[in-house]
Formats: structure tokens, C-alpha cells, sequence
């Protein structure tokens, strides 16, 4: 799946889309949002703890986040992740 056409589905899903690039070693801590999200990863690999599952995230998935779920993020390995990061409000 391109990024033109993940952004479009997730467009007509009512989400706003943000492309950003993670380099190697990129981590969030744990955290919240107050809205729905959604994480498509296009280019690299992504690990994304939701509660008590472990996502592990290649080109082409897509990771929907209900509103409060407590979750972190990581980059696996040493190549830039490049993901969509969907909001609906």
C-alpha cells in the first residue's frame, strides 16, 4: 500500500493524517489521547505496546487506538519508520 492511498482510506474514515519519520532509537513513553487514533505504518518497523499486547508493526499494518488507551511506541531495528498518524476528533 502507497502513503497517498493509506492516507485517502483513513481520510474517508474521518481520521486527520500526519506523515512523520522516526529515526532508529526512537521511543514514546507510555501515554494517552484523548481522541481515537490510528498508526499505519509505510516504511520501517514499529513496536506499539497497548496495555497487555505487544504490536509488532511492518509496512502495510495499521494499529486503531481507542480514545484513553494507555500505550508506547518504539522503533524496531536501524531503519527510519515512516508512519501515518491518524487523529479523529
Amino acid at each position: 500500500m502507497t502513503e497517498k492511498r493509506v492516507m485517502g482510506l483513513l481520510e474517508r474514515e474521518g481520521y486527520e493524517v500526519v506523515v512523520y519519520a522516526y529515526r532508529e532509537g526512537t521511543a514514546f513513553e507510555e501515554h494517552s489521547h484523548p481522541q481515537d487514533k490510528c498508526d499505519a505504518v509505510i516504511e520501517g518497523f514499529f513496536r506499539i505496546r497497548a496495555g497487555d499486547d505487544v504490536f509488532e508493526m511492518k509496512p502495510g499494518d495499521r494499529l486503531y487506538i481507542p480514545a484513553g488507551t494507555r500505550h508506547s511506541a518504539e522503533v524496531i531495528g536501524r531503519h527510519t519508520v515512516v508512519s501515518l498518524d491518524a487523529t479523529r476528533y
